[in-house]
């Protein structure tokens, strides 16, 4: 029964054994091939090419948070709705799978409402 486990076992370890190889020869690498010239440029905060022009703490818009709900509203829609549709091409869902649907959709109609109704989608 045991013996079953054995060529997991070596995969495992062989894994191990190629990922510390990989950090060993990477460490080794870097030490030969350092280059430590610090200079003003490379020691400046950098920010997209650009100066800084606030502090990292500064607050964001509501507006951010609520594309992030609409983003998670449609993403779920699409997860959950495209393994229903193929399901349901099959009817082994039948009228109970077909409710329950309705019912996570009408869920997501009213999120989508509470976005729209916020201004989430009126861009500036």
């Amino acid at each position: 029964m045991l013996e079953n486990y054995i060529p997991i076992l070596v995969f495992i370890a062989v894994g191990f054994m190629f990922g510390a190889m990989l950090i060993m020869f990477g460490k080794i690498f870097s030490k030969l091939l350092k280059v430590d010239r610090p200079g003003p440029a490379k020691l400046s905060p950098f920010e997209c090419g650009f100066d800084e022009f606030e502090d990292a703490r500064m607050k964001f818009d509501v507006r951010y948070y609520l594309v992030a709900i609409l983003f998670i509203i449609f993403d779920l829609e699409i997860a959950f709705l495209f393994p229903w549709a193929i399901v349901l091409q099959e009817e082994s869902v039948g009228m109970f799978g077909f409710v329950s649907m309705m019912i996570f959709l009408g869920i997501l109609v009213i999120g989508f409402i509470y976005e729209w109704t916020k201004g989430a989608l009126e861009w500036e």
